[in-house]
C-alpha cells in the first residue's frame, strides 16, 4: 500500500507512505536455493528534486546494494529494525540502523 503525502508544485510526488505485507522469494538460480524473505515493513520516503531519496523506515525492507555502491557490501539485504536510509541520485545507497539487523540474503542461499 502507498499513500501520497505531498506533491511537488508541478504534481510529481515529494513524500510517500509505503506499508505492506509482502515476502519474496529469492532463488538462487544456479542451485534452486531459495529464501523467502519477509518485507513487509513500512517506510516514509521523501523524492527529492536532485533524484536523491530519504528513507525512515521500520520493519522488513528489502535493499539491493551495488558493487561500490553503498555502506554494505555489494548484495541483496533484508534489513530489519528501526533506521534510515539516503540514496545519492547517483544512486549509492546508506543505510543508518538505529537499532536493527541486516540479513544478507546472497550469503543465505549462496
Amino acid at each position: 500500500m502507498q499513500h501520497v503525502l505531498d506533491t511537488y508544485p508541478d504534481g510529481t510526488v515529494k513524500r510517500v507512505l509505503y506499508k505492506g505485507d509482502l515476502v519474496i522469494r529469492v532463488t538462487d538460480t544456479g542451485t534452486g536455493a531459495f529464501y523467502d524473505a519477509d518485507a513487509s515493513g513500512s517506510a516514509l520516503v521523501e523524492y527529492r528534486t536532485d533524484g536523491s531519496e530519504f528513507w525512515a523506515a521500520h520493519g522488513p525492507v528489502l535493499v539491493g546494494v551495488g558493487e561500490g555502491k553503498g555502506n554494505l557490501p555489494r548484495g541483496l539485504y533484508v534489513v530489519d529494525g528501526v533506521y534510515t536510509m539516503s540514496i545519492g541520485a547517483d544512486g549509492y545507497k546508506a543505510v543508518n540502523l538505529v537499532r536493527g539487523t541486516t540479513d544478507d540474503l546472497c550469503a543465505r542461499i549462496g
